[in-house]
């Protein structure tokens, strides 16, 4: 089971990697993460928070910003804690709870402290708990309700994922269980693997697919986007997955 002590280190890591645990008494302002995924009600609301929040009417580019921000929060708390402990926590859909916000990423609080994957190797448990729990059944939904493409829902793991590396390797360098060599097991894995290519030396993740939120006013390409040209002024602060700061 994961400790109060490894929170308090996983929340000091950056505004991505926060999460709150025990109770607390604005609870009744969180709901269960697993509404995103079969409430439609839940879901659309969120969309439609999201693209008054970013000036857009464009449903697509709104759902397709709040699930790479979903994925963000999701990765970076799972693999932070892997990278300090060696162990990889349960963070089941059900159990983890959550509430928009007005500025950043979405607010994590897990009412009760998680258990942790026995049995599996850590890619293994990363993958079960965060992609399979987690983001296929969030992908279903909004392919469902928004019609986005499966490879633009897979290129927004991805680049979450290797957000919450870049961040983890500049800010815990020293983790006893290395973020990088657990993100490039999970890239060989489909469909994860089809979502990007990674590049070791230097590091460089170019995703194949485009998260959208170009369409969004006065903003540019980010990084590893595919329609990413370097004449182009890259993505401002309020690009959700750019975790870390």
């Amino acid at each position: 089971m994961m400790t109060t002590d490894t929170l308090a280190q996983i929340s000091a890591i950056g505004p991505y990697f926060k999460v709150s645990s025990g109770s607390r008494p604005d609870a009744a302002d969180f709901s269960p993460l697993i509404d995103l995924q079969g409430e439609q009600r839940a879901l659309e609301a969120s969309v439609t928070a999201m693209g008054r929040r970013l000036g857009t009417d464009q449903q697509r580019v709104a759902a397709s910003t709040l699930h790479i921000g979903t994925a963000a929060r999701l990765w970076s708390v799972a693999l932070a804690a892997t990278a300090l402990t060696g162990e990889v926590p349960d963070l089941a859909p059900e159990r983890l709870w959550w509430r928009a916000t007005a500025s950043g990423p979405i607010d994590l609080w897990l009412p009760e402290m998680p258990a942790v994957f026995r049995g599996h190797d850590l890619p293994d448990a990363l993958y079960e708990g965060i992609v399979v729990r987690h983001l296929l059944p969030l992908d279903e939904a909004i392919r469902r309700h928004f019609g986005l493409s499966p490879k633009v829902l897979q290129g927004n793991v991805t680049s979450a994922l290797m957000g919450a590396v870049r961040t983890l390797t500049r800010r815990a360098p020293h983790a006893p269980y290395p973020p990088l060599p657990l993100a490039t097991a999970l890239l060989e894995r489909e469909p994860l693997a089809s979502a990007g290519t990674l590049t070791l030396d230097p590091l460089e993740y170019r995703r194949h697919n485009c998260c959208l939120y170009y369409r969004v006013s006065d903003t540019g390409y980010c990084d590893e986007c595919v329609l990413h040209c370097k004449r182009r002024a890259p993505r401002g602060a309020e690009r959700v997955n750019s975790t870390t700061t």
